[in-house]
């Protein structure tokens, strides 16, 4: 292992295994997630529009999030054998994960399941690009022995993580209450809201 890289990565590997070892877990999140698109009632309310855009826009991203903190953490684990290798490495990946950031950008402009907000704008557009920004910013200006750039690393690494747990609850919150919001068992009538009318028997001739 190159010294310089050993140098600059040391004390840094019982964070990246903590961060590497919660981005694992926390992808099955999105399981919890997909079992509750598959319901009955969810396909019901989402047979309008268009799930598989949703899913691309709004689910599949928090995968990816978790995936590249995964990433992010082992990458700073490797034994690496030199400076260069270990600095191409991580802009090249910063890279392909700002790129990817505006496929998702495009996509949720696109779908039409789910209108955003501006909290969704936040935590599904402008916190993950500003992560994936700044891994690729601080692997630009990284330098032997340079320490700034590995707390930007480590901020942005947490940063992705706390975000798609942010987002797969706010997702899983949002599919659960529209399926308690009047959606009833097949073959039987929804539950009236209390805004709705009451409905009048028909009297029997």
């Amino acid at each position: 292992m190159d010294e310089a890289v050993h140098t600059a990565l040391e004390g840094w590997t019982d964070f990246y295994l903590i961060t590497g070892t919660a981005a694992a877990a926390l992808t099955g999140l999105q399981f919890v997630v997909q079992t509750l698109i598959a319901s009955d009632a969810q396909r019901e309310a989402l047979a309008a529009g268009d799930p598989e855009a949703g899913t691309a826009a709004f689910g599949t991203p928090t995968v990816v999030h978790f995936s590249i903190a995964l990433v992010m953490s082992a990458l700073l684990c490797v034994p690496w054998p030199g400076f260069a290798s270990f600095r191409a490495t991580l802009i090249v990946l910063a890279a392909g994960a700002v790129v990817y950031a505006a496929i998702v950008l495009r996509r949720t402009l696109r779908q039409r399941t789910y209108v955003p907000v501006a909290e969704d704008w936040i935590w599904h557009i402008t916190l993950p690009t500003a992560a994936y920004v700044a891994v690729l910013v601080a692997a630009v200006l990284l330098r032997e022995y340079a320490e700034w750039p590995l707390f930007v690393f480590a901020a942005a690494t947490l940063l992705l993580i706390c975000t798609g747990i942010h987002n797969a609850w706010d997702t899983v919150t949002y599919l659960t209450f529209n399926a308690l919001r009047g959606d009833a068992p097949r073959g039987e009538p929804a539950p009236a809201r209390r805004s709705d009318p009451p409905r009048r028997r028909r009297r029997r001739r």
